[in-house]
C-alpha cells in the first residue's frame, strides 16, 4: 500500500499542498479530482519523487520512503503518466518507450531486436498501429500520449501515477486503455487517476478523492457520490448545465475550404464556416484533425487545393499570414507549440500583437501593461502578477492565457484545437461560454475536439473525418455520439 501521511508541500512561501492523508491500495483505481491548481498534480510528483515534501512523510509497503529523483520511485515500483507530455523527439517510438530499461544482449550492446520486439507488444496492449521505428518527433500529440502510457505499462511498477492521461486521446483509443487499466488491476497495479471527464471517473474508479485549494476535501467510495455532488466539493459551489444554449449562425459564409491536400495526412478536404457558426471536426487519432487546422493556420501548409475567406481566395503559407488575414489559433500542443515558458504572463499574452504597441521601434509598456491588465481580468487567469513566469501556471491558467493571446487581435475565424485538454469543469465551463459569445458576435468558430458531448453540444454542424478524408456532414443537434462513430470508425 502507498500512503502519503500528513503531506504538505510549499513553493516560495506558499502552501500548494496542505497537509492530507490518503492511502492506494494494490488492485483499486483511485481517482483525485478538483480544479486546476487544486494540487493534484503536486500531489502525484511528490509520490513519484520529482518533488520532495516540505513535511509529513510516505509509506510504502509499510516503511517511510524518502524519494529523491523519479529513478527512486520507479526502482520501487512507481511510475508515473504525466499530462505534460516529455519524449526524446530524435529518438524512435522503441527507444522512449524502453528508455532507461533497455533489454540488453551480448557484451552489454543493447538488444535491437528485442527493444523492438517489446515495444509492438506493448502499443499492441494499447491497440495502438505504430511503427516502433518511428521518430518521436513525427508523431501527433494524442500518438505521443499512447506511446507515454506503454511506456509507463512496460515499467511492470506495482503502483502507476496517470495524470490526465486520455487528454489527447479519441474514444477509441480510451476504450482501449481502460481495457489495459482492467488488466493492471486484475494483476493487483494500484493505479492513481487524475482527470477532468465525469464519465471516466465513474467508468473507472473504485474510491475517489476530491482536493479544493490544495486541501483534502473528501475520500469516498464511487458509489457515495454521482456527478452532481462530486462536482460541489470539487468547485465549493453548485453548477448549472455548463454548455450554453445555441445560437442560429448566419446566412454568410466566412470560410470555405475546397479540396484541401497535403498527402499523406489529408486529401480533398473541403467544408464552410459560416459566421456565428461552430463546426467542429471529429474523428479517431490520426484521422488528420489537426493537420488540416495547422494547413489552415500555415503551420504545416497545403500542398493543393483553395482557401477563401470572406469570399476572397487566400494563400497561407505560415502564421504569419494566418494572421493577417483574421486567422487565430489555439493549438493543440500548448506546452510544444504555445507557451515560451519562461516569459512572463504578460508576454505571452502580447506575443502576437507587439506591432499595435509599438511607437516607432519601442514598445510602449505602459499601454501593453493596461491590455494584459484587462485580459487577465477578462480570463480570469490566476496568477501571482502579470510577469510570473507562465510555465509556473496551472495547465488551466495557460490556456485562458493563450485564449486571451488569440482574441487580442480580433481574428473572424478562431481555431480551437483540443480547448479543454486538461482543463477542470469550471475552466471547461468558462470556455464554452466563450465559445458560444464569439460565435453569437459574428465570428467563426472551428473546433477540433476528441470529447464527443463537447462535440455534439457545442457545434452547429460536424465534419467527420476518416483516415484523412471527409467521411460525413452532420447536423449536430440532429445527431448523436453512434451516429459520429460509426462515420468515423474505418470500414
Amino acid at each position: 500500500m502507498l500512503r502519503a501521511l500528513e503531506l504538505r508541500k510549499d513553493f516560495g512561501g506558499l502552501t500548494v499542498l496542505h497537509p492530507m492523508s490518503v492511502d492506494f491500495r494494490p488492485g483499486e483505481v483511485h481517482a483525485l479530482m478538483g480544479e486546476n491548481g487544486a494540487g493534484k498534480s503536486t500531489l502525484m510528483k511528490v509520490l513519484a519523487g520529482l518533488y520532495r515534501p516540505d513535511a509529513g512523510k510516505v509509506e510504502w509497503r509499510g516503511a517511510r520512503v524518502d524519494f529523491t529523483s523519479p529513478h527512486d520511485a520507479l526502482v520501487a515500483g512507481i511510475a508515473m503518466i504525466h499530462q505534460e507530455l516529455m519524449p526524446i523527439p530524435d529518438l524512435t517510438i522503441a527507444e522512449n518507450i524502453t528508455l532507461g530499461a533497455e533489454p540488453c544482449g551480448r557484451f552489454g550492446r543493447i538488444d535491437r531486436a528485442a527493444q523492438f520486439a517489446r515495444a509492438r507488444e506493448l502499443l499492441r496492449e494499447l491497440e495502438a498501429d505504430l511503427d516502433p521505428a518511428r521518430l518521436m518527433r513525427t508523431l501527433t500529440v494524442a500518438q505521443t500520449q499512447v506511446v507515454e502510457i506503454a511506456k509507463a505499462l512496460g515499467r511492470q511498477a506495482d503502483v502507476i501515477l496517470m495524470d490526465e492521461p486520455t487528454a489527447a486521446l479519441s474514444d477509441h483509443e480510451v476504450a482501449a486503455l481502460f481495457r489495459a487499466i482492467a488488466r493492471l488491476k486484475g494483476r493487483g497495479v494500484a493505479i492513481v487517476y487524475t482527470t477532468h471527464k465525469m464519465d471516466e471517473v465513474f467508468r473507472l474508479a473504485d474510491r475517489i478523492s476530491v482536493l479544493r485549494d490544495g486541501r483534502l476535501v473528501r475520500t469516498a467510495p464511487v458509489t457515495e457520490l454521482d456527478p452532481a455532488k462530486l462536482i460541489s466539493l470539487m468547485v465549493g459551489r453548485e453548477m448549472a448545465d455548463v454548455f450554453p444554449r445555441r445560437v442560429p449562425p448566419m446566412d454568410e459564409v466566412l470560410l470555405e475550404v475546397s479540396g484541401l491536400t497535403r498527402e499523406p495526412a489529408f486529401r480533398d478536404v473541403s467544408f464552410q464556416v459560416r459566421r456565428g457558426e461552430v463546426v467542429a471536426l471529429a474523428g479517431l487519432m490520426g484521422a488528420g484533425r489537426t493537420e488540416v487546422v495547422s494547413a489552415l493556420y500555415g503551420l504545416q501548409p497545403a500542398s493543393r487545393g483553395t482557401i477563401r475567406l470572406r469570399g476572397k481566395p487566400l494563400i497561407v503559407s505560415s502564421p504569419e499570414d494566418a494572421l493577417a488575414a483574421g486567422i487565430g489559433m489555439v493549438t493543440e500542443d500548448r506546452k510544444g507549440l504555445g507557451l515560451i515558458p519562461a516569459l512572463g504572463v504578460d508576454q505571452n499574452i502580447t506575443l502576437t500583437a507587439l506591432r499595435t504597441f509599438c511607437r516607432g521601434q519601442l514598445i510602449d509598456h505602459r499601454a501593453e501593461a493596461a491590455v494584459v491588465g484587462a485580459k487577465i481580468e477578462e480570463f480570469s487567469i490566476k496568477a501571482s502578477r502579470p510577469a510570473q513566469p507562465i510555465a509556473q501556471l496551472s495547465g488551466g491558467n495557460q490556456q485562458k492565457a493563450l485564449l486571451a493571446r488569440c482574441l487580442l487581435v480580433d481574428p473572424d475565424l478562431i481555431i480551437l484545437d483540443e480547448p479543454t485538454r486538461g482543463i477542470d469543469i469550471g475552466a471547461k465551463a468558462e470556455i464554452y461560454a466563450l465559445t458560444q459569445k464569439l460565435a453569437t458576435a459574428g465570428k467563426g468558430v472551428l473546433l477540433v475536439s476528441s470529447e464527443l458531448p463537447e462535440v455534439l453540444s457545442l457545434a452547429h454542424r460536424i465534419v467527420v473525418l476518416r483516415r484523412g478524408s471527409v467521411a460525413a456532414t452532420l447536423d449536430a443537434p440532429q445527431t448523436d455520439q453512434e451516429t459520429v462513430l460509426r462515420h468515423a470508425m474505418p470500414s
